[in-house]
């Protein structure tokens, strides 16, 4: 395999931390695009944008918070423009399963001339123990909306090695796949499997997306979270596209998805769900 110049944008990020180890343990010359890099790369400052690109043969491209927030679109557009006149010759777009808004971001990765891979993710497993979801589990008390909605979780380190696949293998160019778990749960069924694994009570309240909303703006989130939380609730908890499971993971790491069950079993040792007032009393005992 040829050494490669790849940069990583969001690469300390969930699927961009993996992705750099990946990359970096094959022997690439990866570049880490984040704000506290050299160069610098920053969604809100395209002026960077060159220098982070400079030299660079192939981009992983997440977008933060994001692809479906306003200004995504206006952005990819920039970077693809960008990415062109730095003589870029890929870009990996991980992009959102169910998302309407992303599949827009999608097109102009695909007509942008260049080799391309789109990752379309369901919703991360890592979202339980890094992420939004963490915090209520820590707390004992998880309040939901969209508690019936089936949900095909799909492990952060199976993208990771999708996406490591698709920059680093020409055979993916022009491909567009879909990964998901092995199978569908609910928010209650997910929370349930880590409350056994953690040997801990944690209790789950169905609730409407309005009240969680509500929440979450007396806890003073900023609002642009607040309205991407709505919209993941609503348009993509809500489209029954996001049920169907996709066997890609599969077809291109050549081994079954990680089932939730295994993240959990591999995650609860580390003791990010211990409960935090049994750690405080074990600490001052």
């Amino acid at each position: 395999m040829k050494t490669e110049n790849i940069l990583v944008i969001g690469g300390t990020g969930k699927t961009g931390k993996r992705i750099v180890a990946h990359l970096e343990t094959l022997g690439h010359n990866v570049r880490i695009g984040s704000r506290n890099a050299t160069p610098a790369f920053d969604w809100h400052r395209p002026d960077g944008w060159g220098a982070a690109l400079e030299g660079m043969q192939k981009v992983y491209i997440t977008y933060q918070p994001d692809l479906a927030v306003p200004g995504a679109l206006e952005a990819i557009e920039q970077l693809v423009k960008q990415s062109k006149r730095a003589n870029v010759k890929k870009l990996v777009l991980l992009s959102g399963k169910g998302e309407r808004e992303a599949q827009l971001c999608e097109q102009v990765v695909i007509h942008s001339g260049l080799d391309f891979t789109i990752v379309r993710a369901s919703w991360f497993n890592q979202n339980f123990s890094e992420n939004f979801l963490l915090a209520p589990i820590l707390d004992g008390f998880v309040a939901l909306p969209q508690a019936a909605a089936e949900i095909p979780l799909v492990d952060v380190d199976d993208i990771a090695e999708v996406a490591v696949k698709a920059l680093t293998e020409d055979k993916h160019n022009g491909q567009i796949y879909e990964l998901t778990g092995p199978r569908t749960l609910t928010f209650k069924e997910a929370v349930s499997e880590i409350a056994k694994a953690s040997e801990r009570n944690i209790t789950f309240l169905p609730i409407s997306v309005q009240e969680y909303s509500d929440g979450m703006r007396k806890a003073n989130l900023p609002e642009d979270f607040v309205w991407l939380i709505e919209y993941l609730f609503t348009e993509v908890l809500g489209n029954t596209e996001l049920a169907e499971i996709s066997h890609d993971i599969e077809k291109v790491l050549g081994r079954k998805p990680t089932d939730f069950s295994e993240y959990v079993q591999k995650t609860a040792p580390s003791g990010i769900w211990a409960d935090p007032v049994q750690q405080t009393s074990a600490s001052r005992s």
